[in-house]
């Protein structure tokens, strides 16, 4: 039987993630749509062929009107922890956007509120489900190359052509590190296998920008297993797009690993060099599901089976933890230790 599904959330992203992720998902019912802006619900409606009956201003009201076991929440970030809250006291199980909350107490208090009633909460971290992803994280922790070096991984896009009048891209909060190198930072967690401890990371503006707030970055992060991490990315780069995961380039004792993931044009691909060996491709694993879908998949597989997914809550805690500290030292101009969420 397909979970039974409240959405709250239904801006541009929102109604991506119904139309071309729920929709296509025989695992999965929307049973209801949530948003305070009343057009945005006409949009939902007119997209999603869905009744007017099933739409609804607020997650309580929905929620007192239809049966659901479970909320996604694809709302901006300033509603992330209340929607959450309220999802999970009433409780459903919750699936959530990327940043999980503004602050790292505030996703505790998600976490222990989850916890508290026994419900899964997961955060959509969609870019570790892809074939690269999967096959790097296996190869590191099978250990033929040996230890983790230095890992430099490269983010490039022009998001910068648009008139800068209005442009809601051009005026969120640390565009790169909040919205995009979240994914990144999180990638790095789970391929590596270790927990960052500190980062030094210098963000500004390119003189090009058409942003507020700073859309270029360079960082430097440790690992609490002797990784090193030089990661540079722009949304205003003229130089070759990468991938939306990145170029990566992992040097180990015994090799290299050289790996892309996420291309709008090109399948994943990894190349590994052993010491003294010509590189060669790898082979990489079959994956009917991958990014939103795959998420949404581990989503409902968490719901039957009663397991804490791979992306719960209390997992992300470290991502968000890493992120935020990321941006504190771009703003304060000095390393900042990264702490590890109890």
């Amino acid at each position: 039987m397909a979970v039974r599904i409240v959405q709250a959330g239904m801006g541009g992203w929102g109604q991506n993630w119904a139309h071309n992720v729920i929709q296509g998902s025989e695992e999965v019912e929307l049973v209801a749509c949530v948003d305070l802006d009343s057009e945005k619900l006409i949009q939902a409606q007119q997209l999603l062929n869905i009744s007017a009956e099933r739409c609804f201003p607020t997650l309580e009201s929905a929620l007192a009107s239809v049966e659901a076991e479970a909320v996604l929440i694809t709302a901006s970030l300033p509603a992330h922890v209340q929607l959450a809250l309220e999802a999970l006291n009433a409780g459903k199980h919750v699936l959530l956007e990327k940043p999980f909350a503004p602050t790292v107490a505030e996703a505790q208090q998600v976490v222990e509120t989850a916890a508290k009633h026994e419900r899964v909460l997961m955060i959509s971290q969609n870019y570790r489900f892809f074939p690269a992803v999967q096959a790097v994280r296996a190869l590191l922790r099978e250990g033929r190359l040996g230890s983790i070096g230095s890992v430099t991984i490269d983010f490039r896009r022009y998001r910068n052509a648009s008139p800068p009048e209005g442009h809601r891209h051009y005026q969120i909060w640390q565009p790169l590190l909040t919205d995009m190198a979240v994914h990144h930072f999180d990638l790095m967690r789970v391929v590596l296998g270790q927990e960052p401890c500190q980062v030094t990371c210098h963000a500004w503006n390119p003189p090009w920008s058409n942003f507020l707030d700073p859309v270029a970055a360079v960082a430097t992060i440790t690992f609490d297993d002797g990784a090193v991490v030089s990661y540079r990315g722009s949304w205003v780069s003229p130089g070759p797009k990468t991938s939306w995961s990145g170029e990566w380039h992992i040097e180990c004792s015994g090799g290299e690993i050289v790996w892309t993931s996420r291309d709008e044009t090109a399948p994943d691909r990894v190349t590994v060099r052993s010491l003294g060996k010509r590189a060669r491709q790898v082979m990489l694993p079959e994956m009917p599901l991958t990014d939103r879908h795959g998420s949404l998949h581990a989503f409902v597989q968490a719901i039957r089976t009663g397991q804490e997914p791979e992306c719960s809550g209390r997992d992300n805690l470290h991502t968000v933890a890493f992120m935020y500290a990321t941006v504190e030292s771009a703003t304060s101009h000095v390393p900042v230790p990264i702490a590890i969420p109890s």
